[in-house]
């Protein structure tokens, strides 16, 4: 098969043709380096010399090594003898890291060519207990000599260590730097731990022992970083409990939705918020969760809004019934005058015509629940007095052709259900919506008897 000009086979043949040249001369270049290196290899850094050193040479050696063993107590036992630059050291030591020394200073002596380690490592009871024992006492001696220097690196960091915690329990102190007692308490104990830290940096100062504090102060870092993360919720919690407590979202004693908890605030601590819930209950909610959650404050704006629907039939009048029930609204002492009462179709039907109707109360005066109750029922029997009906559920029936018919019963004529209506509408007095004051006593005992600290302050701003 023909091969054409610059086809694929073209380009794959001559691809492998360069690969098998560059492997053959990449093989010849490194047989070509690899004679050049046995044919002339490369001279050491330390000849030996041709001609023996003189015997004057090695006593020099000689005397030079034992002169040296002599000025070091744990190799005055070792003996040296030097013949040809060959030095032969013969004695015993107590570990092997004392010959491996020997070796090394001998090594370093000019003209010693190479060495005969005959060091023998001693197994007698005195030769391995006497250094221990005059370690233990030398160690001992510096101990008793570092006394007074120690004593002054212990009187340094006490004083120090006193000051902080002086400076800490100044509670008045902190609490003019800062109003919050939280923050206030936070950083006294802070001072207290950084003063330990400066009395304990200084003592290891005095006492010269800067690389054991550096030392401590790294593990202490990463032991911190590993904790840090132990503790990432408690932590979090904390901060929330800070952020919480400068920039606070709520009061004592006000009715507020945390999430889906509901109920009245009773305290704000170092670690929860405490809520008394609308049925009685001790509720405490993580401060983590309560910074991030939505809020629902029902006290800050003592007026609420109320609001209901009421169906009439599809063949009544809408606007003359919206009508009828803004006055009966407007009529109930507990319903705010000002913002007016307000009503509107929301849905028509195939059978009824929804109408929604709003009004306002002031918690303060009023319970939200029993008012929106009351409201709903005054304005019920007022339309109903007036006429208008309010549909009941209809079900429609078909029957098919051929089916058979019930009997009817009775006497042909359909007697007339009797009537629900309530003629007179029944007296309402405004002390039923009174607010229910036992919860807030409830608050208020709890408040008074318990002597957990509360982080709520009405000198703080509120969000």
């Amino acid at each position: 098969m023909p091969v054409f000009p610059h086809s694929p086979f073209t380009l794959a043949a001559v691809t492998f043709r360069a690969a098998i040249l560059a492997l053959v001369a990449s093989t010849y270049a490194a047989s070509a380096m690899s004679q050049s290196r046995e044919a002339s290899p490369s001279a050491p850094s330390d000849l030996i010399a041709v001609t023996p050193p003189t015997t004057s040479g090695d006593e020099r050696i000689e005397d030079r090594i034992q002169n040296i063993f002599a000025e070091v107590d744990e190799l005055k036992n070792i003996s040296a003898s030097v013949r040809n630059g060959v030095v032969t050291l013969e004695g015993s030591t107590t570990n092997a890291a004392t010959a491996d020394r020997a070796e090394q200073i001998t090594l370093r002596i000019e003209g010693v060519v190479t060495i005969q380690n005959r060091i023998e490592q001693a197994v007698g009871v005195g030769d391995n207990v006497s250094p221990i024992l005059e370690t233990t006492s030398t160690r001992v001696n510096q101990i008793v000599r570092s006394i007074p220097l120690l004593a002054v690196a212990l009187t340094a960091f006490l004083i120090i260590s006193f000051l902080g915690h002086l400076l800490a329990s100044w509670k008045g102190f902190w609490r003019r730097i800062m109003p919050n007692s939280f923050l206030s308490d936070l950083v006294a104990g802070a001072s207290r731990i950084i003063a330990v830290v400066i009395g304990l940096i200084v003592a290891m100062n005095v006492m010269g022992a800067t690389t054991l504090l550096g030392t401590v102060l790294g593990g202490a870092g990463v032991i911190g970083l590993a904790l840090g993360f132990a503790v990432r919720d408690t932590l979090e919690n904390y901060i929330s409990s800070i952020m919480l407590s400068i920039r606070q979202p709520f009061r004592a004693n006000e009715h507020v939705v945390i999430d889906e908890h509901e109920g009245i605030v009773v305290r704000l601590t170092s670690r929860s918020t405490v809520l008394m819930t609308l049925n009685g209950n001790h509720l405490r909610i993580p401060n983590s969760t309560v910074f991030k959650a939505v809020i629902l404050n029902y006290t800050r704006n003592p007026e609420r809004r109320f609001e209901f629907d009421l169906g009439v039939d599809a063949n009544d009048d809408p606007v003359a019934a919206m009508q009828l029930g803004l006055d009966t609204l407007k009529s109930l002492p507990y319903v705010l005058e000002q913002p007016d009462p307000e009503s509107y179709i929301q849905t028509v039907g195939d059978s009824n015509i929804v109408l929604r109707f709003m009004g306002w109360v002031d918690q303060r005066d009023s319970n939200f629940g029993k008012a929106r109750g009351l409201a709903i029922s005054a304005t019920k029997d007022v339309l109903e007095q007036e006429g208008f009906t309010l549909p009941e559920p209809i079900y429609r029936l078909r029957f098919d052709t051929g089916t058979a018919q019930p009997a009817a019963t009775g006497t042909g004529n359909a007697q007339a259900a009797p009537s629900r209506r309530k003629e007179t509408a029944e007296p309402r007095d405004a002390a039923d919506v009174k607010p229910d004051s036992h919860l807030n006593q409830i608050v208020a005992e709890e408040r008074a008897a318990t002597g957990e600290e509360d982080l709520l302050d009405e000198k703080r701003p509120v969000e």
